[in-house]
């Protein structure tokens, strides 16, 4: 396929190299980086210019839509409009019926798997959008992850995406304080883990991503807590769940918590550059006293 790739970070640029080695004419277009081994584009619109399918990656809703409004009408008629950001829900709805409007097509599927599933084409994709659009773009998933879920019409992918992560963010949380009272109440750690990583407690965020260095899989909890999906991205993502939450009139005490907790991580405990799950050695420096 003819593919333009506007967004090309530090997810987005393995995204469009894995695309360009399977043979699909990959130009690409970002406000700052320069990939190395990708063609690139003066400008979003010139990237977009007669593709088949646009492929955008992008830090938020307001600039998605700006970039929409620029290259919606240099996309070949019928073309499909690949959005893998993570956004509000409302912008992706925005930005579906604005390539709707422009004789295209639109599928908003935001990723999960970090920069390491980016790298490796193992990333998982929630998608939202018509069924015939994402059979379009679904030989482009298969490249860049290792599954792809059609979630329902626009915006669903994006529902998706928040919804699970407010699951992370609230369990990773949980994890931190059940290992720091573990500690506390002179609990091994390995032993911690070899039970609620077998019992009714496990989650992810314990058996695969344990936020304890030296115990389970390796994390980043094992380098110093150097993110691997850093801090200030569940802060954003934890963020659009509340904004969706008071949207749709839903009571989310939970996340709402988890949010407090990470923009207080984030903005007043040097949290910014750090691993999500360094939530842990945070709770490890503070007593009940204290407060949360």
């Amino acid at each position: 396929m003819k593919i333009g790739f506007i967004g090309l970070g530090n997810m987005g640029a393995p995204m469009a190299a894995n695309l360009a080695k399977a043979g699909h004419e990959v130009t690409g277009y970002d406000v700052a980086a320069r990939p190395e081994g990708l063609t690139m584009a003066g400008s979003a619109a010139e990237a977009a210019k007669g593709a088949e399918v646009v492929i955008t990656m992008l830090p938020d809703g307001p600039i998605l839509r700006k970039v929409a409004e620029e290259i919606h009408g240099a996309m070949a008629p019928g073309a499909v409009h690949l959005d893998c950001s993570t956004v509000d829900v409302e912008s992706a709805r925005a930005v579906a019926e604005a390539a709707e409007a422009a004789g295209l097509r639109a599928v908003d599927a935001p990723v999960s798997g970090g920069i390491g599933g980016a790298t490796n084409g193992t990333l998982t994709f929630m998608a939202g959008g018509p069924e015939e659009a994402f059979a379009t773009v679904k030989p482009l998933f298969d490249v860049m992850g290792q599954k792809a879920v059609h979630c329902g019409p626009a915006g669903n992918g994006q529902a998706a995406k928040i919804c699970n992560n407010m699951i992370l963010g609230v369990t990773m949380i949980a994890t931190c304080e059940a290992f720091v009272l573990a500690d506390k109440l002179g609990l091994d750690r390995q032993a911690m883990f070899d039970v609620v990583s077998t019992s009714s407690g496990s989650s992810w965020s314990m058996t695969s991503y344990c936020p304890a260095p030296g115990v389970g899989p390796t994390s980043p909890a094992d380098s110093g807590y150097k993110p691997g999906f850093a801090a200030e991205l569940m802060l954003k993502d934890l963020s659009l769940s509340q904004m969706a939450a008071e949207v749709a009139d839903a009571d989310t005490p939970m996340g709402a918590a988890a949010l407090d907790l990470y923009r207080r991580f984030v903005e007043e405990e040097g949290g910014k550059g750090r691993d999500f799950s360094a939530m842990l050695p945070r709770f490890e420096r503070r007593g009940r006293t204290r407060g949360s």
